[in-house]
C-alpha cells in the first residue's frame, strides 16, 4: 500500500500540501486529478524523493521498485530496442556479471534473479511496447540519436514500461503520443500488473484505465471509486449536500444570534441567553466553497457559403517531389466535422496543409469557394509568437485596422482578462498560448477551423471549454488529436489516413479502436513467437521452465477474481431502491461501470485461458 500521512510541502509562502493524507491500495490504478498548479507534479516528485516534504511521511513496501516519467530524451547511438533494454540497469548489470562470475552459488542466484525478471523475453517484451508507441521492426534497430525529440520522448516512456516498477508513476503519459499510440497504452495500462498512479488531461483514458481517482485540492487529497466522469458525478452531489448543510447551519446560527440579541439584557432570559451564546460557539459555520473560474470560449460565426467548401479530385501531395499521399478524392461541406486518423507521419499533417493552403498538390485539381476563410491551427505556431509583446500588441499587429476595444472584446471570446490580455506572451502558461492562437486563427470569422493537435496544452477544463466551442461553431471542421474523447463529442466522420491513402473510415471510435488493438495484437503474437523461438536456440534447446506460466496464470487469476468482486459490488449496487429515485447521472454511471467491468472480465477471462493452454502443453511436452 502507497500511504500519505500528514502531507505538507510549501513553495515559500505557498502552500501546496496542506496535512494532506491518502491511501492507495496495491495492484490499484489511480487517477490523479486537479488543477493546473495544485501540485501534482510535486507529490510524485514528493513519493520518488526527489523533493522533501515540510512534514509528514509518504510510505510503501521497502522492495518496491518505483518509476516516473522523465522530462528528458534519451540520446545516444544505441537502437532503440537496445535502449529500452537498458532502461533496466539490474538486468544489464545480471546479464554482464552472469559473463564473468565464477563463484557457483553465485552464478546461480544471478540466473535465479534473471528467470525471475523474465530476462529470455526482455527482447521481445521491448519490442512489443515499442510496436504499440509506434516503432516498427525496422525503426526499432536505428539509432536513437537518428529520431526527433518527441519520438525520443516516446522511447523514454517505453523504458519506463519496460522496466515494469512495483509503483508507476505516470505524469501526462500521453502528451508526445499519437491517437493509435494512445490507444495502444490504454490498453496496456489496463492489464498493468503494479500500482498506478496517473496524472492525464485525457479524460476517455482517466475513465478507461482507473479504478479511482485521486483529486488534490486546497492542499488536500481525497480518493473517490471508479473513473473520471463517476468521480466528477459524486464530486457535485458532495458539493450540493454541502452546501444546502452550509444554508442550514447558517440559518440555525442566524435564529440563536437573533435570540441572543432579543433577550440578552431581560434577567429572566438571561440564562437562556448565555446558554444559546455557548451553543454558538461550539456551531461553527461551514465554509462557502469556491470554485476557481472556469475556462470559456467560442469561435466567432462565419457568413453562409454556398457549398461545397472544398472539392479535391485525384490529388498528389508530397515534398521535393516524393509524394506522401496519392490518388486523393473527397468532398467538404459546410456543416462537416471530420477526424484525421491514422499513425504519425503516415500524412495527416500534410492532408490539413492542403487544405490550409500551406502545400500545393503535385498532381490533380483542388476547387473551393473563392470567399473561402479558413482558420488554421498547429502547435508550431507558438514559436512564431513574439514572445516579447503582449497578446494586444500581437493581435493589432494582425488587424492594424480594428480599434483597441474591438482587440481586447475578441480576445474576452478566449477568456482573456484584462491583465492576462496585457501580460507578455513569453510569461503565459502553454494553455494561454494555445488558446491565444486560437483568438489569432479566428480573427477573420473563417468558414472552417482546421486544428492539429490542438489540445496538447489544454487542461481538463480547456478541453470541454474546446469541446463546447466547436459544437457551437456552425461551420466545418477537420481535427487531428490523440484525445479520443474530443473527438466521440465533436466529429461525426472519420478519414483514414494510412499507406499513402486519405479515405473514409467507416466506423466510430470504438470500432477504430478494436481495429487498432487486433492489428496490434496480431503483429505482437507472432513477433513474440518469433523471438521465443531464436531466445530458446540461442541457449542451446535448455528445456523450458513452468515457474514463469505458473506465476502468469496466478497473475490471471487474480485479476479475474478481483473484476468479478467488483462485478459483484456493481451489481449490489442496482439492488439499491434509492439509486433510482436519485439524480439518474449516478445510476448511469453505475451501469456503464458494470458495462466495462463485464468486458473486462471477458478479456481476462481469455488471457487465462491462453495461458492455460500453453501450460498444458508443456506439461505434456515434458
Amino acid at each position: 500500500m502507497l500511504r500519505v500521512e500528514n502531507l505538507t510541502y510549501r513553495i515559500g509562502p505557498r502552500v501546496l500540501l496542506d496535512g494532506a493524507n491518502a491511501a492507495i491500495n496495491a495492484g490499484h490504478r489511480v487517477g490523479f486529478v486537479g488543477r493546473n498548479g495544485t501540485g501534482k507534479t510535486t507529490v510524485l516528485k514528493l513519493i520518488t524523493g526527489g523533493l522533501q516534504p515540510d512534514g509528514g511521511d509518504i510510505e510503501y513496501p521497502a522492495r518496491w521498485s518505483v518509476g516516473i516519467t522523465s522530462q528528458e530524451a534519451p540520446h545516444g547511438p544505441q537502437s532503440l530496442i537496445d535502449t529500452v533494454i537498458a532502461a533496466d540497469k539490474e538486468l544489464v548489470a545480471l546479464e554482464a556479471e552472469a559473463e564473468t562470475a565464477t563463484e557457483p552459488d553465485r552464478i546461480a542466484a544471478i540466473h535465479a534473479r534473471l528467470h525471475d525478471k523474465d530476462a529470455y523475453t526482455a527482447t521481445a517484451r521491448a519490442a512489443r511496447i515499442l510496436a504499440g508507441l509506434g516503432f516498427d521492426d525496422a525503426a526499432q534497430q536505428k539509432p536513437c540519436n537518428d529520431f526527433s525529440g518527441g519520438w525520443r520522448m516516446r522511447v523514454s516512456l517505453a523504458g519506463l514500461l519496460f522496466t515494469q516498477p512495483d509503483l508507476l508513476l505516470l505524469d501526462e503519459p500521453t502528451n508526445h503520443l499519437d491517437l493509435e499510440a494512445t490507444i495502444w497504452l490504454e490498453d496496456y495500462l489496463r492489464g498493468y500488473p503494479g500500482t498506478i498512479l496517473l496524472v492525464s488531461h485525457d479524460r476517455g483514458l482517466l475513465n478507461r484505465v482507473p479504478e479511482e481517482i485521486l483529486h488534490l485540492e486546497n492542499g488536500k487529497l481525497t480518493l473517490y471509486q471508479g473513473g473520471y466522469d463517476t468521480f466528477e458525478n459524486t464530486r457535485r452531489m458532495q458539493l450540493e449536500q454541502n452546501e444546502k448543510l452550509r444554508v442550514k447551519v447558517q440559518r440555525r446560527r442566524a435564529d440563536i444570534q437573533q435570540f441572543i440579541d432579543r433577550f440578552k439584557a431581560k434577567a429572566s432570559k438571561a440564562k437562556q441567553a448565555q446558554s444559546r451564546v455557548k451553543m454558538l460557539e461550539k456551531m461553527q459555520p461551514i465554509a462557502e466553497h469556491h470554485e476557481e473560474g472556469g475556462v470559456s470560449f467560442m469561435f466567432p460565426d462565419p457568413e453562409e457559403l454556398s457549398p461545397p467548401l472544398y472539392s479535391i479530385n485525384g490529388v498528389t501531395l508530397g515534398y521535393d517531389n516524393k509524394p506522401v499521399l496519392s490518388h486523393i478524392s473527397l468532398r467538404l461541406d459546410n456543416d462537416d466535422r471530420i477526424a484525421l486518423i491514422g499513425a504519425n507521419g503516415n500524412g495527416k499533417s500534410t492532408m490539413i496543409k492542403l487544405l490550409a493552403g500551406k502545400l500545393e498538390p503535385m498532381g490533380g485539381n483542388v476547387t473551393k469557394s473563392g470567399k473561402l476563410r479558413v482558420g488554421y491551427f498547429a502547435q508550431h505556431q507558438t514559436e512564431e509568437l513574439d514572445l516579447t509583446v503582449t497578446p494586444i500588441v500581437e493581435m493589432s499587429r494582425r488587424r492594424p485596422q480594428d480599434t483597441d476595444q474591438q482587440i481586447r472584446n475578441h480576445l474576452g471570446r478566449f477568456n482573456f482578462s484584462r491583465p492576462r490580455a496585457e501580460t507578455k506572451i513569453g510569461n503565459l502558461s502553454g494553455g494561454e498560448k494555445a488558446r491565444l492562437l486560437f483568438a489569432l486563427m479566428t480573427l477573420t470569422r473563417p468558414h472552417i477551423l482546421l486544428l492539429d493537435e490542438p489540445t496538447n496544452h489544454l487542461d481538463m477544463d480547456s478541453r470541454q471549454a474546446l469541446v463546447e466551442a466547436i459544437n457551437a461553431f456552425p461551420g466545418a471542421v477537420v481535427l487531428i488529436s490523440h484525445d479520443p474523447h474530443v473527438l466521440e463529442l465533436t466529429v461525426d466522420r472519420f478519414w483514414l489516413v494510412d499507406g499513402g491513402k486519405v479515405v473514409p473510415f467507416d466506423g466510430d471510435m470504438d470500432d477504430y479502436r478494436s481495429l487498432l488493438l487486433g492489428i496490434k495484437s496480431s503483429q505482437n503474437n507472432a513477433k513474440h513467437a518469433g523471438q521465443k523461438s531464436q531466445s530458446i536456440s540461442k541457449k542451446e534447446g535448455k528445456k523450458p521452465s513452468l515457474k514463469p506460466l505458473l506465476a502468469q496464470l496466478e497473475k490471471a487469476e487474480a485479476v479475474v477474481i478481483k473484476l468479478s468482486a467488483e462485478r459483484d459490488r456493481l451489481n449490489h449496487a442496482l439492488t439499491d431502491p434509492k439509486l433510482y429515485s436519485g439524480p439518474p447521472a449516478e445510476l448511469l454511471g453505475i451501469q456503464m461501470h458494470l458495462n466495462r467491468t463485464h468486458q473486462e472480465i471477458e478479456k481476462a477471462e481469455e488471457a487465462w485461458l491462453k495461458i492455460q493452454e500453453q501450460l498444458e502443453e508443456l506439461q505434456q511436452q515434458q
